[in-house]
């Protein structure tokens, strides 16, 4: 479990390491967004498609984004640094290099700051839902020292990915992925988007994430409007993650998890931390009036029975890792069932069965 003790951008959690720029090479595409499962018909056309079950606004998420790229500007966030830091800390693992690389939604500011050098990446494809995110990291990126990778950006939606298929060898995924109506098939159109080979990186936000502030927020309910209304969104659980990545076809899938616990001054602070990371209630079925007695009392309430010595308020942030390959002969396989030489009797005669 990880402890934040500041206050959003205040203090970073990872210290940069400058390096020296040798290039400098940036472009900025708007493009359709088009799912690569099913997306072309017999005439070769692209046809876009549309989740069955929505969940979420994407609408409305989109100018969360919006607002997120405003209120992040030149801010770096301790959390979000620390999440991007972990989730590339895998390509140091591999012994391959990933020459092109597709960065889609979340933290791209983060990963793209913090990749340095890692996974012998040469070009980077960078997308958001969000035109301002994505003006703000090439803006960044314009500031930065580092340009040494070739970076292009354009704006598209997780849902339909506007890549071609076996196109790129790592497509990485921080705090973005948890907000699609069709997570299962997004995470296949990536598994598609991929080279033989190639890796899937992803940290989502898993189901006891704020856990505090649901349970403030639906005792504030119950006493002040006498019910309960949505206003956290759901969240995969850890148990479906494992679940997710074998139902999108990824070869030696890997899930694990970590804790970050976010100190806060106040109730508020975690919204304004909330809504500069663009990640404020996006639900469809939501109540778009939120009564000004019910906010006081989920603060009240909140400081009542979480609050800590020192005053401050802790927020409990859930992060789910995901690891997947796309098939290759080189992949270690299962053997075919009823192929096994020694039995499990032999084996307990051998070892021993003593308890």
């Amino acid at each position: 479990m990880w402890r934040i003790n500041s206050l959003y951008g205040r203090i970073s959690l990872l210290r940069r390491v400058p390096e020296e720029s040798t290039k400098k090479s940036h472009t900025l595409l708007a493009s359709l967004s088009f799912s690569t499962e099913g997306s072309y018909g017999g005439d070769g056309e692209l046809q876009q498609n549309s989740s069955k079950v929505k969940i979420f606004d994407r609408d409305l998420k989109r100018i969360h984004r919006d607002r997120a790229a405003w209120l992040s500007r030149q801010k770096n966030d301790s959390f979000v640094d620390a999440v991007a830091e972990n989730l590339l800390d895998r390509l140091e693992d591999c012994k391959k290099s990933f020459p092109t690389a597709f960065c889609l939604g979340g933290s791209l500011g983060a990963v793209k700051r913090l990749l340095r050098g890692r996974g012998g990446i040469e070009k980077l494809i960078m997308m958001d839902t969000s035109y301002d995110m994505i003006k703000s990291c090439r803006d960044a990126q314009e500031d930065s020292l580092d340009n040494s990778i070739e970076t292009s950006y354009f704006v598209g939606d997780e849902e339909f990915l506007p890549v071609k298929e076996s196109s790129v060898d790592l497509i990485i995924s921080s705090l973005g992925l948890h907000w699609t109506n069709d997570l299962p098939g997004s995470m296949i159109q990536c598994k598609l988007a991929l080279k033989p080979d190639g890796l899937f990186l992803a940290a989502i936000l898993g189901g006891e994430t704020l856990k505090e502030l649901r349970i403030a927020c639906t005792l504030a309910h119950m006493e002040r409007e006498g019910g309960i209304s949505p206003r956290l969104s759901p969240l995969a659980q850890v148990r479906d993650a494992g679940n997710l990545l074998t139902r999108a076809g990824f070869s030696l899938p890997g899930v694990d998890v970590d804790e970050y616990v976010v100190k806060y001054k106040s109730a508020m602070d975690l919204i304004e931390h909330l809504r500069a990371m663009g990640e404020t209630n996006a639900l469809l079925e939501r109540n778009k009036i939120l009564n000004r007695e019910t906010a006081l009392a989920t603060a009240a309430i909140y400081d009542s029975m979480f609050a800590t010595e020192d005053g401050t308020i802790p927020a409990t942030f859930q992060v789910i890792y995901m690891t997947g390959w796309r098939e290759h002969s080189s992949h270690p396989q299962a053997k075919r069932r009823g192929s096994a030489t020694v039995s499990f009797t032999d084996l307990q005669k051998q070892f021993g069965g003593q308890s």
